[in-house]
């Protein structure tokens, strides 16, 4: 396929997230024609949790959990921080390709992921036969502040012993001068909208977006709080022309990640 037959010719995408997630969406964008800029609008600080988190590292160490479950990439570079290591009976669930990739490249194993066509948080609970076996199972769930604790929820309606700690806190980050002007004036034309934070920052930091920026909105929940901070969405509509690029933005950031880094 040519340059120019590609989906995404002439757009120059911001992607909001440094690391394996940011490289994995990247390189899938220009696969589809776009161009990229990785410009990090959130990272990652210390968990407001702590204590509560070395010590469940530790019981991690020492086997006392059955399972450890992982939706985001940051989650193995917390354990990387802490030296933390995974008792060899102890299973791990992951979602996300981003996730996966991450714990592998960290050299932790990996137990169960949902299926390919449907890696997603709520693919996994369905998925994974263990936790409907009749046997309570003792759990670790790793997440951000920012999470909706879909995991946690799901096992413990079935009666599971969860053990929810937040392994880090999502904090944004301001864009460079050279950033902001590339946006304001239409050279970065297409801003990729991957959670509810990232919304916030895109509102915050860039009040007067051109009428031709693309916001592409991955995930209900960041399509929600885009909405609600009165984010420009026109292109939503799918008689406006910039719908069908907006759309496979969208399509092509999803056939890669998960907007479950904003679940745990």
């Amino acid at each position: 396929m040519s340059a120019e037959a590609k989906p995404l010719s002439g757009l120059r995408v911001l992607v909001p997230r440094g690391g394996t997630w940011g490289n994995l969406v990247s390189k899938a964008l220009r696969e589809q024609g776009a161009q990229t800029v990785i410009a990090p609008l959130v990272d990652f600080a210390h968990t407001s949790e702590e204590d509560k988190l070395v010590q469940a590292l530790k019981e991690l160490e020492e086997g006392r959990f059955d399972w450890l479950t992982a939706t985001s990439s940051t989650v193995a570079d917390v354990l990387q921080h802490h030296n933390a290591v995974i008792h060899p009976d102890t299973k791990v669930a992951v979602v996300g390709e981003a996730t996966a990739v991450a714990f592998r490249d960290a050299g932790y194993p990996i137990t169960r992921t949902p299926h390919e066509d449907n890696n997603t948080t709520h693919a996994l609970l369905e998925e994974w036969p263990e936790i409907d076996s009749g046997e309570v199972l003792r759990v670790l769930t790793l997440r951000s502040d920012v999470a909706t604790p879909v995991l946690t929820t799901g096992l413990l309606s079935r009666g599971h012993d969860v053990t929810p700690v937040l392994a880090f806190r999502t904090v944004g980050v301001p864009a460079s001068v050279h950033i902001r002007e590339d946006i304001e004036s239409g050279r970065i034309n297409a801003l990729l909208v991957a959670s509810p934070k990232i919304a916030m920052e895109v509102a915050e930091q860039f009040p007067n977006l051109p009428e031709t920026t693309i916001l592409a909105c991955v995930g209900v929940n960041a399509h929600e709080t885009a909405v609600s901070l009165g984010l420009p969405l026109e292109a939503d509509d799918s008689s406006h022309p910039l719908h069908k690029q907006k759309q496979a933005v969208v399509d092509t950031v999803e056939s890669v990640i998960d907007q479950s880094d904003t679940l745990d």
